[in-house]
């Protein structure tokens, strides 16, 4: 039962997560209109978001629950990194300072954080030997 709580809530993170990217992303685009663009950046993590969610419905395994760790932290880690650090383009990726925490990118880095947090314990919780299991 706990398993698909927290499949249920890790699921709903990364879908959260999407919609907030797939809704900035055309935003994003703005600072390079014709190039890769934060934009690009964000439909790709919006993707990435609900086939990881969609993987971790259907088949709730450790390694499921890796990549939607995996996948929420690709997330999280950057806003809070593009919200406190400038950090200048590198290569074909465009510097995307944001230092103001707007309602949609409050609720999209706590969905990711809780998300990476949730896949963890979702991993914990497919590792334990199940009770009663016979072996041999």
């Amino acid at each position: 039962m706990a398993e698909r709580v927290v499949r249920g809530l890790v699921v709903l993170a990364l879908v959260l997560d999407a919609v907030v990217h797939l809704s900035l992303a055309s935003q994003m685009q703005l600072a390079a209109p014709g190039g890769i663009g934060g934009g690009w950046l964000f439909r790709i993590q919006a993707v990435a978001a609900l086939a990881a969610a969609a993987y971790l419905l259907l088949r709730s395994s450790r390694t499921a629950y890796l990549v939607a760790g995996a996948v929420a932290l690709s997330a999280f880690v950057p806003v809070l990194l593009y919200t406190y650090v400038n950090v200048p383009a590198l290569g074909p990726i465009p510097s995307m300072y944001d230092p103001f925490w707007t309602t949609p990118k409050a609720i999209s880095a706590v969905a990711e954080g809780l998300g990476a947090v949730l896949a963890g314990i979702g991993v914990w919780l497919t590792s334990r030997p199940v009770r009663g299991a016979r072996h041999g």
